[in-house]
């Protein structure tokens, strides 16, 4: 075969890549490394993990900035699927049910945030967000040994004034044994107004399509390091600190075994069932025991199944979500008489959260027959499918880390809610948010959820956890 002079070869290459670019989208012939899955150099604030948690709170950074374009935000999230997030796991239960003051607050605004999606969360030119919104209620049901906590737990409901929000009712009023004559009941509480459930992939896309449209730069990855600077500093009491700012976050991308460098100035650890781990990564609890130096972030991966049953002959469409004090759960499941649910597990029958194989059996052993024994028509039905998921479980108290840590003075928490993280990510998100850019809680004072809290032995204990 002759070959072809030089200037009719350049002709050919020529043509090849324009032939080339007529079936790849893109912009001009570039030959150079492709940069665009990496991310930035710089970035004022880092969010490590971008579940409804992390994505909340780069929400409020940009909505509370005071001038726009003003905080350059990147969330990382190294699974782009969320197939290990807490969000699949979620049945995505909405309640103002709670022992704690700061939780019931904490509710109450996501309950509006949640009724009003679209005054937050709406694009231009996108279809509006609907998270299937039901507030079919939340009917927590006690045992006699349980029933005067419950009791507390309705007053501490009835000093938080909202008008607009009663609270949970004691007593199980006649209505809501009309609507569930097939349930059995001992004594309860029940939240008709603002209570239910929603779908939390909607609320996760939702966020992520807003934050998106308002500058919020994204980076699938995982945080293998921080880079951080050191000063020594003596308390009052005459105990030496040392106090850590970090400087740089260590991205590694899929696909490559390098590592991208990002300066920034505050990292927001939302990290879920893993944020424990970030916090090693960054000192936090390598210290002497006993010092505030060695507290750890009490925050550990903890395995939870959820179940999917089909029961012709179950509770109604105007049936609320039920929690059993046994520890087991349901709610309805769109129209066909389809029902979700699960049980938290004694401390004995932890499942190992190596993997995220389900247990049939559990349903079998354990979940079916608390279910029956509450509602008998739940004796005839057929399980259809099961997932498993990640609660970010907090071993100290299974309550929230919100706030910056007390040494390494530029990270921030929002973590550790053990099942309730989902319906209260609005307001947990502006929470952070406040505190970044104005240095304490403005609207919710989440001071008892502070890291602090762990070395000082004060626990901020929740009764009212599934």
């Amino acid at each position: 075969m002759p070959s072809l002079p030089f200037s009719e070869w350049d002709g050919k290459v020529s043509e090849i890549k324009k032939k080339i670019q007529s079936v790849i989208p893109g912009g001009a012939w570039n030959p150079l490394y492709d940069t665009s899955h990496l991310p930035p150099e710089h970035s004022d604030v880092v969010i490590v993990g971008g579940g409804v948690l992390g994505l909340s709170v780069a929400y409020w950074l940009k909505r509370l900035e005071k001038q726009r374009g003003a905080i350059k935000v990147l969330v990382v999230e190294r699974d782009h699927t969320y197939s290990q997030a807490s969000t699949v796991l979620s049945v995505g239960g909405i309640r103002q049910q709670f022992s704690l003051p700061e939780n019931i607050q904490l509710s109450l605004f996501s309950v509006e945030f949640l009724r009003n999606i679209n005054e937050y969360l709406a694009v231009v030119d996108d279809p509006p967000l609907d998270l299937q919104f039901n507030p079919s209620g939340y009917l927590f049901l006690a045992s006699e040994k349980g029933a005067a906590t419950m009791e507390n737990n309705v007053k501490v409901q009835s000093l938080i004034k909202e008008e607009h929000v009663p609270p949970g009712q004691q007593g199980l009023p006649k209505a809501m044994l009309a609507l569930c004559p097939s349930m059995g009941f001992d004594s309860g509480a029940v939240g008709l107004e603002n209570e239910g459930w929603f779908d939390p992939w909607s609320l996760l896309q939702g966020l992520r399509r807003k934050v998106q449209s308002m500058g919020v730069l994204f980076c699938q990855g995982e945080v293998t390091r921080f880079v951080s600077s050191s000063d020594r500093m003596e308390t009052p009491s005459g105990e030496e600190v040392i106090l850590k700012k970090i400087h740089e976050v260590h991205v590694k991308v899929d696909h490559s075994q390098e590592y991208q460098p990002v300066e920034c100035a505050i990292v927001v650890n939302t990290a879920g069932a893993w944020s424990g781990q970030i916090a090693e990564l960054a000192g936090i609890g390598k210290g002497p025991p006993g010092t505030l130096q060695g507290t750890k972030l009490p925050v550990e991966p903890r395995k939870r199944y959820v179940y999917l049953w089909h029961c012709p002959q179950g509770p109604g469409l105007e049936a609320p979500l039920l929690a059993d004090p046994s520890g087991a759960y349901f709610r309805r499941d769109g129209l066909g008489n389809n029902y979700l649910g699960g049980c938290s597990p004694t401390a004995e029958e932890e499942p190992d959260p190596g993997n995220l194989e389900v247990d049939h059996d559990f349903f079998q052993d354990k979940v079916w027959p608390l279910l029956a024994q509450r509602v008998p028509a739940f004796e005839t039905l057929k399980v259809k499918s099961a997932w498993a998921g990640y609660y970010d479980y907090n071993t100290f108290d299974q309550n929230g880390v919100v706030g910056p840590h007390p040494l390494v003075v530029n990270m921030y928490f929002a973590t550790g809610f053990s099942g309730h993280g989902l319906q209260q990510a609005p307001a947990v998100g502006r929470a952070v948010a406040e505190m970044v850019l104005e240095g304490h809680f403005q609207t919710i004072d989440l001071s008892p959820f502070l890291f602090s809290r762990f070395y000082l032995g004060e626990k901020a204990q929740e009764h009212c956890i599934i």
